[in-house]
């Protein structure tokens, strides 16, 4: 027998631990080199754990829903056995939790109630009072998460003691009221579920945006209808040319360049007590993402071409799809654009993304009666937002550059003469 670790990846140095996903193979399965046995998600990426060697994986020592850190074990795999030979030893992770907990696990265990639960999952059931035939799992092969046992609590059965309903009626009349029961949700279900580590670490950011930074917004109105004719002039071209498609947010990229040149401040972030001007453009795009919104980073923007940013934008997609995206790829950024008109958006308020100082946001463009030379028209207009850092960033420039945006969108001919 020879035996390969399977172990957590090296997080980086912000990252003090993750949580397990759900397995992909299952004890006694056989796995190829290189194949992913699961999947760790951190507060900033989900990570692929690779098989180490080809072989059979014979013992599991964490169960998804587990919290995990560096370098920790979490499997094993046998590089000269043969699949299904192996005996279920999955099971190991609860006989070795604390004896309540173990009692917790055991009639899923024993295979006549239903799932196995994880140690984490059967230590909350035990404190519940529940075993793991009361739960439905989420996880593989019906197995019971820490997540399913804390959603478990949280119902009003698993709060039920061992006294009969109407025992328990007849000698605590008042209970319902006393613990402020709201009997109108009766009948209506519910679903709780833990946050995320990607979804918590965005509201922690968030949270911290709005508590750090003094955020005053702007608005203007811009005419598309240039930015248009010049894309549908030319998109079957530049599609052959290069590739990819013309879309919109390469000319809003380079917009906000153009505008963060003429105005440094608002290509600056606070350190301290000093503002660090920053000589290069490293926009952050954000990226809505089946775990939450993500913001990958256009670095030297200014020296991309509009094929170079649209290819960037589609691979930044693509990997938030899957959730590919590393972490150096999110990591920095000194400006930020969010396309809310991609669902339909009318007009929002962007949140700034620290440590930088601003961020557009951009929203769904609409026919619109404008007024043009005294006349009524109608033109494509998009009502763009810019929220900014009102410590660093005073009124002036933050307008006067989401001005600049405005007028290099409608005569983008200023982007190459650099007007």
């Amino acid at each position: 027998m020879a035996i390969v670790e399977v172990k957590v990846p090296q997080f980086s140095e912000s990252v003090s631990e993750g949580t397990l996903l759900d397995w992909k193979k299952k004890v006694g399965e056989a796995i190829a080199q290189d194949e992913t046995v699961i999947e760790v998600e951190t507060d900033k990426v989900v990570l692929e754990v690779p098989a180490p060697a080809a072989g059979v994986i014979v013992e599991v020592t964490a169960a998804a829903g587990d919290t995990v850190t560096s370098e920790q074990i979490i499997a094993k795999i046998d590089t000269e056995a043969k699949a299904g030979a192996a005996a279920p030893v999955a099971a190991k992770p609860a006989e070795a939790a604390a004896p309540a907990a173990a009692s917790a696990a055991a009639p899923a265990a024993g295979g006549a109630s239903g799932g196995i639960a994880s140690p984490a999952a059967a230590k909350v059931l035990a404190e519940k009072n529940l075993s793991a035939a009361d739960v439905s799992g989420s996880g593989r092969d019906g197995r019971v998460t820490k997540g399913d046992a804390l959603a478990a609590g949280a119902k009003p059965a698993a709060a039920a003691s061992s006294i009969p309903a109407p025992a328990q009626r007849a000698t605590l009349p008042s209970v319902s009221a006393s613990v402020g029961r709201d009997t109108s949700l009766e009948g209506r279900p519910e679903q709780r579920v833990p946050m995320s580590r990607l979804r918590a670490r965005i509201a922690e950011r968030l949270l911290q945006s709005q508590q750090t930074n003094a955020i005053l917004t702007t608005f203007n109105e811009v005419n598309m209808k240039p930015v248009m004719d010049l894309r549908n002039k030319y998109k079957d071209k530049f599609e052959k040319e290069h590739g990819v498609k013309l879309g919109f947010m390469s000319f809003f990229v380079k917009a906000a360049v153009h505008a963060l040149k003429k105005y440094p401040a608002v290509n600056a972030s606070i350190d301290g007590n000093d503002i660090v001007y920053h000589g290069y453009f490293d926009i952050g795009i954000a990226v809505g993402s089946p775990r939450g919104l993500v913001v990958p980073i256009l670095r030297n923007a200014d020296q991309m071409s509009l094929a170079d940013i649209e290819k960037k934008i589609a691979e930044y997609g693509k990997k938030a799809a899957d959730g590919k995206l590393s972490i150096e790829e999110m990591t920095g950024g000194t400006f930020s654009i969010s396309n809310g008109g991609v669902f339909g958006s009318m007009l929002s308020t962007p949140i700034i993304n620290p440590p930088q100082s601003a961020i557009l946001g951009v929203h769904a463009t609409k026919d619109r009666a404008v007024v043009e030379n005294g006349e009524i028209v109608i033109r494509p207009m998009n009502y763009l937002a810019m929220s900014y850092d009102h410590r660093i960033i005073d009124g002036r420039e933050a307008v006067l550059s989401l001005v600049a945006m405005k007028e290099a969108l409608e005569d983008p001919a200023r982007l190459l003469l650099d007007l």
